[in-house]
């Protein structure tokens, strides 16, 4: 190995090994997975920062991983190969500021207590199931506030105040059992209770109905825009979880001669400024979850109200439908499927959806804005494989004008 000389701090660091990698370096490609689709970009544009302090990059480096590269995960990629490709001294010098910028990154890479990272498993070519939710682990209290401390003021972000957390309120929808018994929507119980949780854990007090009627369902959307909490808060989430048609929720007496139906653009209509006054300029994020037409990604079990549970479809899945268009401001939505396809349903597991939303919802929501969390839920379900079941989630389009961060477990962090 070829002798190391300090530099001057804007200079290139670079070491060469004869028989391979140093350690540091081994280090950093084992991890090189799990970093590039674990680290936020506030950590990514830290690490930066502290490099070219270093020396180890320099202005026109910072820039082009900064400025060439899209998403986060590309700026996450091009950052640790190009530290890899200058040596041991600089990927140790990367490894030591991802520990101080974030603890929680750094030991979930195996970095910590200086013992070689393992390397991170292989990603099955065709994973079937998300992680179960006992699995996962929330980021410890003291990042959470320290990444909100780093936030709270940024004019790019909605605002989030440890008020407004605690006055955070949800509206859960979800219809299981139909007039039509063989329209029940098995699994559905564990979508419920999933997201329950979930939103209870993000801040949100959770107004529950369960097994609406499509007039029900628009008065309990419209019921929610009276909550007394929304004035204080900084956000809502609105889910609902049935059967569908192209723009429409199917209601649990929907028969093909009594179209129990709850229009889709309601929800924006009853939500927007005119409907409810209480949430101008706060973001509103709807989930639905339901099928948005009678095509088939794949074949798999169907939520369309012509297919029955007890018909043998393809093992262990089923199927939800739906579509709708909004143009108000402050909204983000996410759609299981694309336009005319299926949406797919596991009766022991619940929904894919919801599985994958819990996931990455509990692992990132404290350092992730809402629309790179869609995003990753997204890449998530697309690789989800089992037989020829294919589904893709559409975000619908976005009328955010700034970063909306949910900042997971604020107030359970310490002062």
């Amino acid at each position: 190995m070829a002798t190391f000389y300090p530099m001057d701090k804007r200079m290139y660091y670079t070491i060469w090994n004869e028989t391979g990698l140093a350690h540091e370096d081994k280090e950093l490609q084992k991890v090189r997975t799990e970093f590039v689709n674990r680290v936020s970009t506030e950590v990514i544009k830290q690490l930066l920062d502290c490099l070219l302090d270093d020396g180890v990059l320099n202005d026109g480096e910072k820039e082009s991983i900064l400025e060439e590269n899209h998403s986060r995960a590309d700026k996450a990629r091009q950052l640790i190969d190009k530290v890899k490709k200058k040596g041991a001294e600089a990927s140790k010098r990367m490894i030591a500021h991802l520990q101080d910028k974030d603890k929680t990154l750094y030991g979930v890479l195996g970095l910590s207590g200086g013992q070689p990272a393992q390397p991170a498993p292989a990603a099955p070519a065709a994973p079937l199931a998300p992680a179960a939710p006992a699995a996962l682990a929330a980021p410890p209290p003291s990042t959470v506030r320290e990444f909100w401390m780093s936030k709270k003021d940024d004019p790019k972000i909605y605002p989030v105040t440890e008020t407004s957390f605690r006055s955070r309120v949800a509206l859960l929808i979800t219809n299981i059992k139909f007039t039509e018994e063989k329209m029940n929507r098995r699994g559905a119980e564990k979508d419920e209770e999933n997201m329950e949780k979930l939103l209870s854990s993000l801040g949100y007090e959770v107004v529950k109905f369960t097994n609406l009627t499509g007039q029900a369902i628009d008065d309990a959307v419209i019921y929610f825009t009276k909550h007394p909490k929304l004035k204080q808060a900084d956000s809502v989430f609105v889910v609902i979880m049935s059967h569908g048609q192209l723009g429409k929720i199917l209601g649990v007496e929907w028969r093909k001669d009594n179209p129990d139906e709850f229009p889709l653009d309601n929800i924006f209509k009853h939500l927007g400024s005119k409907g409810c006054p209480a949430l101008i300029d706060k973001p509103k994020v709807i989930i639905i979850q339901a099928c948005r037409g009678g095509e088939r990604g794949s074949v798999l079990v169907s939520d369309s109200p012509n297919t029955a549970d007890d018909v043998q479809q393809l093992q262990d899945f089923e199927e939800d439908k739906i579509q709708f268009v909004h143009q108000e401001k402050d909204f983000i939505s996410l759609l299981s499927c694309t336009p005319d396809t299926v949406s797919y349903r596991q009766p022991d597991r619940g929904s894919i959806l919801i599985q994958y939303i819990v996931e990455v919802f509990t692992l990132e929501s404290y350092q992730e804005h809402i629309y790179e969390l869609f995003q990753k839920v997204m890449q998530r379900v697309e690789r989800f494989r089992s037989c020829d079941k294919l589904q893709m989630p559409t975000i619908d389009r976005c009328t955010l004008i700034k970063n909306f961060y949910i900042f997971q477990g604020l107030l359970n962090s310490s002062r």
